[in-house]
């Protein structure tokens, strides 16, 4: 198969994955290998070695990975998996690292991959540091004259501002800024990197692009599902650790941010940073209070399809206290946004499974051409859907056909299923371009570090906040406060569907 991406070729080097035997590996790292294979994107100099505590030979770790990728991945993928290494050890044992230095020789010498390596760190977040520092240890970081060493980190970086620079700061004792390439998987969707082609490569959206214009923007990030087996892990994260400190809050960095002076990676980077310190942080009490809901599903439903409530799930503390749910008004103190409210909002078994940015248009002076309440108060939207029906919106007033000046909402809609090409999964993107070496889509530092200094304070206050926290049926949108956020503004959520 041959496409536009097989311009994006990966060159020569060794994509190490830690963590070979997890989830995550078999899930989504393995298939989006074996796409990539597919469209040709990675040279017959790319090598595949495994790492993880489970005892497992090459062999075995080559059957695992055809299992785990069963497509027709062509003779690429058969080359790729049929060459494929394993190194089973503990992450703290200079034995493995010792072991895995011997392999990516070899693979040098056998396989021409020439000193590069992209270290992907799919274990969890607590083996983060002990693993870069090991490879540090091990002299496995740092490149040598012409050769290139990367370090792939997924989230979460850190669990606050003060363990995100612990984090950072055992990432660099090993490794370079410039080499950690820090995921987003949500930076990578289709429709978000379209916010980049809407705003940029679009003449008639730059003009309207401001607070002359915009009324307010809208972020929903709702899931139908609840946490399932994972009420160990949730307990410790909830939703404004999971969903709002990063995927929210790049997607917004994106939405908003001014054009950069190039697309070089650092430019966009740069401009991302500067919209995030440019929203005004919550830090007195009744500002966050006034500003910032918290929520938690209960049982709800209906007869037939009755849902658990948080509680009910397994793992999770029957008096427990974790958000589900997270609604924001944020504010960006900045020539373009002063005064445009950005309201957020993400939960767990809310009544639809959609991921949107909204940005919703000043209302129309009523003029003597619309006599009375003709015209819907539904304001002019410009929507960017970004799952499940990926592709945009873009909603207006429109005559009724007959004898009387009716107006209502007519949309234009595209989809991104009129394309023949088929929209990649985020991982290919994220992997081929760790294995290229653009950073475009990952996340700086400094762009964590500000992620955490706006939402910290909100969760030190909700930690130290003694009353009972506001509860949702499952399949509703959220408490009652949630609501109150945007009415009190005269305002109203927009309805996702």
């Amino acid at each position: 198969m041959v496409n536009a991406e097989q311009e994006r070729r990966a060159p020569a080097g060794v994509l190490v994955i830690f963590g070979a035997s997890g989830d995550l590996t078999a899930r989504k790292l393995l298939p989006a290998l074996e796409q990539l294979a597919d469209q040709g994107a990675l040279t017959p100099e790319v090598a595949l070695v495994g790492v993880a505590r489970t005892p497992m030979s090459d062999g075995e770790f080559r059957d695992y990975c055809r299992q785990r990728a069963p497509g027709d991945g062509g003779a690429r993928w058969r080359e790729l998996t049929d060459t494929a290494r394993y190194v089973a050890g503990d992450y703290d044992d200079p034995a493995t690292y010792a072991r895995l230095a011997e392999v990516l020789e070899e693979c040098d010498r056998d396989r021409g991959t020439a000193g590069n390596r992209v270290y992907y760190f799919s274990t969890p977040p607590r083996l983060f540091g002990p693993i870069a520092l090991s490879l540090g240890k091990a002299g496995l970081s740092r490149p040598g004259d012409g050769e290139s060493v990367r370090a792939v980190i997924e989230k979460p970086f850190g669990w606050d501002e003060d363990s995100a620079r612990a984090l950072y700061a055992d990432l660099t004792t090993a490794f370079s800024e410039e080499q950690i390439f820090r995921i987003d998987h949500y930076l990578a969707k289709e429709t978000v990197q379209n916010l980049l082609a809407l705003r940029f490569a679009n003449s008639i959206f730059e003009p309207i692009w401001n607070r002359t214009w915009v009324d307010n923007v809208q972020i929903t990030v709702a899931e139908t599902i609840g946490v399932g087996d994972r009420g160990g892990f949730y307990e410790t994260t909830g939703a404004m650790r999971d969903i709002v400190q990063n995927h929210v809050l790049q997607v917004l960095s994106l939405f908003l941010m001014e054009p950069p002076t190039s697309f070089h990676p650092e430019a966009i980077r740069d401009e991302k940073v500067k919209l995030l310190r440019a929203i005004r942080p919550l830090d007195e009490e009744a500002e966050i209070a006034a500003n910032a809901v918290r929520g938690q599903y209960t049982r709800g439903g209906t007869r037939e399809d009755l849902m658990a409530g948080y509680r009910e799930e397994s793992g999770v503390d029957p008096l427990s206290a974790t958000e589900t749910f997270v609604a924001m008004r944020l504010d960006i103190d900045n020539w373009r946004w002063t005064g445009v409210p950005v309201y957020v909002r993400t939960g767990k078994r809310l009544p639809a499974r959609v991921t949107e940015v909204a940005m919703q248009f000043r209302q129309p002076p009523q003029l003597p051409l619309f006599p009375g309440p003709s015209t819907e108060s539904e304001p002019d939207a410009l929507v960017v859907r970004v799952q499940p029906d990926e592709g945009l919106s873009l909603r207006f007033g429109a005559k009724v056909p007959g004898h009387a000046f009716r107006v209502q909402k007519a949309s234009m809609d595209f989809s991104y299923s009129s394309f023949t090409e088929q929209s990649p999964d985020a991982y290919e993107r994220v992997i081929l371009d760790a294995l290229v070496g653009d950073p475009t889509l990952f996340i700086r530092a400094d762009e964590v570090g500000r992620s955490w200094r706006i939402v910290d304070p909100v969760l030190r206050f909700w930690a130290q906040d003694d009353r009972p926290i506001p509860l949702y049926q499952a399949a509703t949108w959220g408490p009652p406060e949630a609501t109150t956020l945007v009415t009190r503004d005269g305002r109203s959520w927009r309805q996702s569907s």
